[in-house]
């Protein structure tokens, strides 16, 4: 069965904590490994979300900042809070950690292609090519990756 019932209370937060940035370090990297060298060979395009980042900087304060900001800020916000999505995930609905990056990578997924990409002006979903395509194993991949980490280290506190 899917259901992970070992789930620690939320007050051992800070003992997840370096967890969670393990996880989102890790998971983040291999994001962005996929984006640059294997997406062009899949399906074409490089993933570069950075572009998203600075299309949004520019559109809700105005501000035209530099790619590499960019990119640092892409970074962060995945290696911080996607691990955070696939744990917010875990603990409502109690499934395996890499399920809950399965869903996790979904729902990001859609919020980067189906709600922040209309909101700059692209189309929705990006009508569906190759870039959200490959954005979807990206999304999906990387939050696995992070649920997959939660999973060893919560098997490895439960060793103990």
């Amino acid at each position: 069965m899917a259901l992970d019932t070992s789930v620690p209370p939320a007050s051992s937060f800070v003992t997840v904590l370096p967890t969670l940035l393990l996880a989102g370090v890790i998971g983040e990297t291999a994001f962005e490994a996929y984006a640059w060298f294997v997406s062009p060979l899949l399906f074409g395009p490089v993933l570069e979300p950075a572009y998203l980042v600075t299309a949004l900087a520019n559109k809700l304060f105005g501000l035209s900042i530099p790619y590499g900001l960019a990119f640092l800020i892409h970074f962060s916000v995945g290696a911080i809070v996607f691990p955070l999505a696939v744990l917010a995930v875990h603990q409502v609905t109690r499934l395996r950690f890499w399920i809950s990056g399965v869903v996790a990578g979904v729902l990001l997924w859609y919020i980067a292609q189906g709600m922040l990409a209309p909101f700059i002006g692209r189309s929705f979903m990006m009508d569906f090519g190759a870039y959200t395509q490959s954005s979807f194993i990206g999304h999906v991949g990387m939050a696995m990756v992070m649920g997959v980490i939660f999973q060893k280290f919560s098997e490895n506190r439960r060793e103990r």
